[in-house]
């Protein structure tokens, strides 16, 4: 790894930090984040990146867009089951059946979409990568709690 890139990643390391300084973290800069990351992990050519990146793109705006929606119409009624009677808590567990099955969906046509963008390689160090950056995330998020 050159100085470049181990540069960028101590860089990204204390930018975490400063993004859980805050009560609510911006979105936006972790996602920033998150590109930077991803890019120096996936070590992707220019040709790569034209392709991979509207893909990844649209991938995300769409989980999100998921995770919105299912935090509207099953997390909030969830938190509030008490006052759902045993029918419309049935009907809600088969709606978050339902949602799950959606986004296990989406998860497999990303897979099979991203593939045929970059390597095989290149797709396992993506969902490494991903899963290593919520990790950090996490991470920080938990020391700063700590430190309160």
């Amino acid at each position: 790894m050159n100085n470049f890139n181990i540069l960028i990643v101590l860089c990204l390391l204390l930018s975490t930090s400063q993004i859980f300084a805050q009560h609510k973290p911006d979105k936006d800069k972790i996602k920033s984040l998150k590109v930077a990351f991803l890019t120096e992990r996936l070590d992707l050519t220019s040709k790569e990146a034209q392709t991979f990146w509207p893909v990844y793109n649209e991938f995300e705006d769409k989980r999100e867009a998921m995770r919105e929606r299912e935090h509207t119409e099953i997390r909030e009624k969830m938190w509030n089951s008490e006052s759902l009677s045993e029918k419309e808590a049935s009907a809600l567990i088969n709606h978050y059946l339902r949602f799950e099955e959606e986004e296990e969906e989406l998860d497999k046509n990303f897979i099979e979409s991203i593939r045929e963008v970059i390597p095989a390689k290149k797709t396992l160090m993506l969902l490494r990568s991903e899963y290593e950056f919520k990790r950090q995330l996490l991470k920080q998020y938990r020391n700063k709690k700590g430190d309160r």
